[in-house]
């Protein structure tokens, strides 16, 4: 028998009037991963409002793949970008912009991509000078965009929208997360009404040239949608096919630095299937090491928070979760579980992965992306290993607080090797 949610342990901290507030401003990443401590399922009060924090993964899984609960307020934030697309939509909904987005992504499809991701990557490594110190966040950033935007648009009338996107990204990528826990945020929404703009003007100009196209915009245009619907998808396209691949990349980039031996051994693995030449998609299916390193990083440095709410009563770990309530859950802080990933916080590619671990989500919300977003994370790494090795410059590499958690400054020097 379930016990209703006045049973939810509270986490230490709570406040009069402000709840956890406080013990979240000082700190918003160590108070997440200290929930755990407290039980499977924990209450935080955001002011006079309670969130239940689901800390068990095993719970995790089971309320991602329920058909009880759909997505919750920061969902409802997001909106201002995101429209109903595949980020923010539920249900019959959902489930339609699913079918008609997810083909795009196929394998033949992704394979298509792939020459234009290694001469991306290869356009950006040219421009290193060995000695030469580099914001490599911002490099992978503006290299994840590029990817995206050429796969998006392929046509000259795309040239003109492609230099402004790539001016408003950086505001939406600073902006998103505030916007997601902030009812006001001008700078954020008003650069997400430009980037809207520019995506519905480009939907419009594809509509008038009604000649086939082998870009993901072309083939939304053919999928029967309407231009709002092609235009929320197509902003999702653009964030997430950005923020976390750019993010992992910095990690990466600064996880090879700080383990020399995780360095030799992928630098071998690179020069030993390539043979000094560039990545193809049979030989990148070969780099397995290279390709736990990418997984450890996607495991040591994911999304930071979700939130849920049921439709019906739910029974979740033991307790009745009736209609509305919030629900969260924090990838961040249930890849930092010790009984899950002993020694968390060591970087360790050679770990192995239980089967509760995913860093692209469970079940019907599951990232449509995920193969290409693989794809140009696997050229990213190949193509910057096989020319340089990068060591770090900063003092100490500090976690930035936003949707994907990402390094405040990563400088790093650019040696050939």
């Amino acid at each position: 028998m379930s016990s209703d949610l006045r049973a939810v342990p509270v986490a230490p901290g709570r406040l009069p009037g402000i709840g956890h507030l406080g013990a979240l401003a000082r700190g918003p990443l160590p108070f997440l991963v200290s929930l755990r401590e407290s039980g499977d399922i924990v209450r935080v009060d955001l002011g006079p409002k309670p969130v239940y924090f689901i800390t068990s993964p095993a719970l995790h899984r089971q309320a991602l793949t329920s058909n009880g609960f759909a997505r919750g307020q920061i969902y409802e934030r997001a909106r201002t970008l995101f429209g109903d697309g595949l980020a923010t939509s539920d249900g019959a909904l959902h489930l339609r912009q699913r079918r008609l987005v997810q083909p795009l992504f196929h394998r033949a499809h992704i394979e298509s991509y792939f020459d234009m991701m290694v001469a991306q990557t290869r356009a950006l490594t040219d421009s290193w000078q060995h000695g030469r110190v580099v914001a490599v966040d911002q490099a992978m950033s503006s290299l994840m965009l590029k990817i995206v935007v050429n796969a998006l648009t392929s046509r000259d009338i795309g040239r003109a929208a492609a230099e402004e996107i790539h001016r408003l990204m950086p505001v939406i990528m600073k902006g998103i997360a505030l916007r997601m826990v902030t009812p006001l945020h001008p700078r954020f929404d008003s650069a997400s009404a430009r980037l809207r703009h520019l995506v519905s003007s480009l939907i419009t100009s594809y509509r008038a040239d009604s000649g086939s196209g082998e870009d993901l915009l072309s083939m939304l245009v053919s999928a029967g949608m309407s231009d709002a619907e092609i235009c929320d998808e197509v902003v999702s396209l653009l964030m997430a096919g950005t923020e976390t691949p750019s993010s992992t990349l910095a990690w990466i980039f600064h996880e090879l630095s700080s383990n020399p031996a995780v360095l030799s051994r992928v630098q071998a693995e690179v020069d030993s299937v390539l043979g000094g030449q560039p990545v193809t998609m049979s030989s990148v299916r070969e780099l397995e090491y290279t390709r736990r390193v990418v997984t450890e990083a996607l495991r040591l440095h994911p999304t930071l928070l979700f939130t849920l709410r049921p439709t019906r009563q739910v029974s979740l770990g033991g307790y009745a979760f009736p209609a509305g309530v919030e629900v969260a859950y924090s990838p961040y802080a249930l890849h930092r579980d010790p009984e899950l990933f002993p020694s968390p916080l060591r970087f360790d590619p050679d770990r192995s992965m239980p089967e509760l671990f995913s860093p692209f989500n469970f079940g019907v919300h599951r990232c449509v992306g995920e193969h290409f977003a693989w794809a140009e994370m696997m050229v990213a790494v190949v193509g910057v290993v096989q020319r340089w090795s990068l060591r770090g410059v900063e003092e100490r590499v500090r976690e930035a607080l936003a949707i994907v958690p990402r390094p405040r400054s990563l400088r790093m020097r650019v040696l050939s090797r």
